[in-house]
């Protein structure tokens, strides 16, 4: 019998494409997800619809920051290995609701790491991070590296983020189980999340509507596609540190991109043109994000596929599909 892998935020776009890949190479999975309604809980119940009819996924709907379900699931299962991917995202979102970030992203980060720390023979627990655990940078620079400091988050969201890392960082010391964290930088493509700009510039394109372009048009985003990003992501698993070491990692794409290159690919994509509203820069935002992956390419070999235009070209594709719009 195969040993479950438990993968949580499993409803989510980054978690259903990992569950998928996993389920894909004969793996079994457990997924885990609350199903909340911070986008349309009816997207996250039609990504998990997909999983219909593969007798090697379960799904345990419930929060994961109940400690004592997450620990039965863990012991219960055996499991030895977690990719833990579930949070409160969002920068922008943080500013209006802070303690939705305390329950999922610290409480809930604590509870999969007391689950693996009890755990027999625990393999490795890969966790999601994010870029926004660096600050704000000035474009034009070279990429950002993991040696960074990381000691001024913008927004609450990304200083929880960066909280999760230190709280594995003891972890790893304390109990001596491997940990990878993951420091993603904005990912996109099919099944994504509607709170990012591609996702709602293309809702309001196709109704006719206005987008709000903030920063001014002049922010840059290192745009990275699904696929690739659970390349890698698969890849970190399969390469655990050493016993009682914890490593962040960067995975990105590597070639930031303008924010008006990207509608501009966007409305070439969905054959439509925008209505573009320019506003200042909003609290919590960064200029610019860029992921120098060198320490996750030597690791697994990673280095991204598809460009932006072809990504998002799918993405608009699957959008007209999902939605029947056009």
């Amino acid at each position: 019998m195969t040993v479950p892998i438990i993968v949580t935020g499993a409803a989510g776009f980054i978690g259903h494409a990992v569950a998928h890949r996993l389920l894909a190479r004969g793996e079994t999975v457990i997924g885990i997800d609350i199903v909340n309604d911070y986008y349309d809980p009816a997207l996250k119940e039609a990504r998990l619809a997909t999983f219909e009819g593969h007798d090697k996924f379960t799904f345990v709907r419930c929060d994961i920051a109940d400690a004592a379900t997450i620990a039965k699931l863990v012991k219960d299962n055996g499991v030895r290995r977690v990719v833990h991917l579930a949070a409160q995202a969002g920068v922008r979102y943080s500013i209006e609701n802070p303690f939705a970030y305390e329950r999922s992203n610290l409480a809930g980060h604590l509870s999969v790491m007391e689950a693996c720390r009890h755990a027999p023979d625990f393999e490795h627990l890969v966790y999601a991070s994010s870029s926004s655990v660096y600050g704000d940078k000035p474009m034009g620079g070279a990429g950002f590296t993991e040696d960074e400091p990381a000691l001024s988050p913008v927004s609450l969201y990304a200083a929880t983020k960066r909280a999760c890392e230190l709280m594995s960082q003891s972890y790893a010391t304390l109990y001596g189980f491997p940990q990878t964290g993951l420091r993603f930088f904005t990912v996109y493509g099919p099944w994504g999340r509607p709170d990012m700009a591609y996702f709602s510039f293309t809702q309001k394109i196709l109704k006719g509507e206005s987008i709000e372009v903030f920063g001014n048009g002049k922010m840059a985003r290192d745009f990275t596609y699904i696929d690739d990003i659970v390349d890698g992501i698969i890849g970190a698993l399969d390469n655990p540190p050493a016993t009682g070491e914890h490593r962040v990692l960067n995975i990105g794409d590597s070639h930031p991109v303008g924010l008006m290159e990207m509608i501009e690919t966007l409305e070439k994509a969905i054959g439509h043109e925008a209505v573009k509203v320019m506003r200042p820069m909003q609290p919590g935002d960064v200029t610019a994000t860029y992921a120098d992956v060198s320490k996750l390419h030597a690791l697994t070999g990673y280095k991204p596929k598809v460009m932006l235009a072809e990504g998002l070209q799918r993405f608009a594709d699957w959008y007209l599909s999902h939605y029947k719009a056009g």
